[in-house]
């Protein structure tokens, strides 16, 4: 990637649109009051180099500009800037849920949602205000306190909204999965934090199709001990109650009226939990705190989105991918949010553009995938659409391709910022992404994010400009993990994150910084899975595949396309006398449908005779992903380190025939 020529600028800011944005009057309060370069008004690169050099000036501006409110002040910025380990504003006494509502007008709208179920509605301030407050109230009730887990397996409409602020209120630990979770994965993920209090859908609508989900709730209920309430949505309302759970209306009864409460919370006061798959054993249950998620929200979305008072903001997401706590978090600033729950394909893909045109959405978010299947079923999403409230789109989840690029273009105009983000559930954040003062190059993202020390590092640790290598965070951010749930010694952290490279952080992608300072996505340099914004790790395919009888031993990998997304391919080693027939393939596709989930279902599933392993028997899966994208299979993988180097050679085989074919 080094000798590729510079791509064309697809959009450039012009000099109102650079002067209206919320980073160049930072920049200059920053410069006023923070000791930031006069040049970063209007150098947004000096701005970064700044932001990531003096972290004790840049995020007590963020806490200054944004009016932070902490009940007692904080001693100082960073009192400990090791990784893992650093320790921000000790003293401090936050309240995510706080500054969430701080100054809201009660009759403005909050959030816009819809569903397959339900037709476009609003909620004001007011409602969102009141329907929190008799959530907190009713959870309280069933005696909820600061630190207690309250998990949700529910999807993305408003409800789910108000019972995540009121947790945050209490200082209780929110996570949630979507209801199209296998039991399984939803176990393996509520398990490891012992929930108080489960709160559950009865069933919702996909693609047209009604799931019923009381039976979901009942064993879920049954698996996890450490449950004293489950309370029940009627979503679907055509299932029956479940036995011994609260109805909703119950809970919220239980607290109409009352007025809001606000816990005051450490700094690093957990405020949810999310989950983010690692190759081997259970997902990693990553632990982020009020204050560090209160600050980089703050910042990426009131500096990076640009987000203001007249953008109503969608995400495509499921309450299971950290996008949804992305798109809560919108609510930190003055725009307002757009939801949206249901098959994005479902009757057509004009759905989630028919939601922009009636929900009047300035900002649509969504996967890098979903836009490259638009360009490929030639979905034109401004005919016969009023989509001139539109003004940018925000992709994540994967590498967009330049023709993903171009194809926006091509249908919105140069009126569009196109800003493609990476970053991740661990940070809950983007490491890269959009920024509204600088140009949109074909395929690029457009910079570091404030505040992130990103870099792009060789095996060695050298850090490399203009060529592909590991990209890292050299410096400590607030929203890193607090921890792990479950890893008292830190010990699955540091191996998570800080193995290679000791002290600093590896995020597990490939990444190029430019000369210019934009940076490429090149896909995971691990194996998880990443499907529609949904990471799974490959353990919990296996988990899924191993359940059958037929099934001695298997191989996943999921490999980029040339054209944008991804192809998951597994290959399976059969029992003696078994065929990998056409039923033995679906039986395989629906355990993995149920126990993980729909977006995992291989692209194509393959029968091998054996799996490379590695001498102390792992299974090599990054360096057979690295041969079926065209890596030479010498460099991938040391022979000398396998139990069965010849297993490498069936891989080696079938990357040279697809390079004949294709060509």
């Amino acid at each position: 990637m080094s000798e590729r020529t510079q791509p064309p600028v697809l959009w450039e800011p012009g000099a109102e649109r650079r002067e209206r944005a919320a980073v160049t009057a930072f920049a200059r309060w920053a410069g006023e009051h923070k000791g930031a370069p006069a040049a970063a008004v209007d150098d947004y690169h000096a701005l970064w180099r700044w932001s990531v050099t003096d972290l004790d000036g840049f995020w007590s501006g963020i806490w200054d500009y944004y009016g932070v409110r902490s009940d007692t002040p904080y001693e100082t910025v960073l009192a400990d800037d090791a990784m893992p380990g650093a320790r921000w504003f000790p003293g401090a006494t936050v309240n995510y849920a706080r500054h969430i509502f701080a100054g809201k007008d009660d009759d403005t709208v909050a959030i816009r949602h819809a569903s397959e179920l339900r037709v476009l509605g609003e909620w004001t301030w007011g409602e969102l205000r009141r329907r929190t407050a008799a959530i907190a109230t009713g959870l309280r009730h069933l005696g909820v306190g600061p630190g207690d887990r309250v998990v949700g397996y529910l999807p993305n409409i408003a409800e789910t909204v108000a019972a995540f602020l009121a947790c945050a209120s209490i200082g209780a630990v929110w996570s949630s999965c979507s209801p199209d979770f296998g039991v399984r994965s939803v176990i393996d993920r509520f398990s490891q934090i012992e929930p108080k209090v489960l709160l559950a859908v009865d069933g919702y609508r996909y693609g047209g199709k009604d799931f019923d989900r009381t039976g979901v709730v009942a064993r879920l209920r049954d698996e996890l001990p450490t449950l004293e309430h489950t309370v029940v949505l009627s979503y679907l309302g055509a299932a029956g109650p479940v036995e011994g759970a609260l109805s909703w209306e119950e809970l919220e009864a239980a607290g109409e009226g009352a007025e809001s409460v606000f816990e005051p919370l450490p700094f690093d006061h957990p405020l949810w939990v999310l989950y983010s798959s690692g190759t081997t054993g259970l997902p990693k249950a990553i632990v982020h705190g009020h204050g560090g998620i209160l600050l980089e929200q703050l910042k990426n979305l009131g500096l990076h989105l640009d987000a203001q008072s007249d953008d109503r903001v969608f995400w495509f997401t499921t309450t299971g991918w950290m996008m949804w706590n992305f798109l809560v978090s919108v609510l930190l600033t003055k725009s307002s949010i757009v939801l949206f729950d249901g098959n994005p394909g479902h009757p057509d893909l004009g759905t989630l553009w028919d939601l922009a045109e009636r929900a009047g959405v300035t900002v649509f978010g969504t996967s890098a995938g979903y836009l490259t299947t638009c360009m490929k079923e030639d979905v034109h999403p401004a005919e016969g659409r009023d989509l001139s409230r539109l003004h940018a789109i925000g992709s994540t989840g994967s590498p967009l391709s330049p023709e993903g690029f171009d194809w926006c273009y091509r249908e919105f105009g140069d009126r569009l910022w196109l800003f493609s983000t990476s970053g991740g559930t661990d940070i809950c954040s983007c490491l890269v992404g959009g920024v509204p003062t600088l140009p949109v190059h074909e395929g690029e993202i457009q910079a570091p994010c404030l505040g992130m020390a990103v870099a792009a590092w060789d095996p060695d640790g050298n850090e490399v400009v203009g060529e592909v290598g590991e990209l890292v965070v050299t410096r400590p951010a607030p929203s890193m993990p607090l921890r792990f749930w479950g890893d008292p010694d830190g010990e699955r952290l540091r191996d998570s994150y800080f193995a290679m490279y000791p002290g600093v952080w590896r995020h597990g992608d490939w990444i190029e910084i430019t000369e210019r300072g934009t940076a490429v996505i090149y896909g995971r340099s691990d194996s998880t899975i990443n499907r529609g914004g949904v990471r799974m790790g490959t353990s919990e395919i296996y988990r899924a595949v191993f359940a059958l009888d037929e099934i001695v031993d298997a191989l996943v990998v999921d490999i980029p396309q040339p054209e944008g997304g991804s192809r998951i391919e597994l290959f399976v080693v059969v029992r003696d006398g078994t065929a990998l027939d056409d039923g033995l393939t679906r039986r395989l596709a629906r355990r993995i449908r149920e126990d993980c989930s729909p977006r995992h279902v291989p692209d194509a599933v393959r029968a091998i005779a054996e799996v490379p392993r590695t001498l102390s028997g792992k299974v090599l899966e990054v360096p057979v992903k690295r041969i079926l994208m065209g890596e030479d299979p010498a460099r991938v993988a040391s022979r000398d380190s396998l139990a069965n180097p010849g297993a490498l050679d069936y891989f080696s085989r079938l990357a040279a025939e697809r390079e004949r074919t294709a060509g």
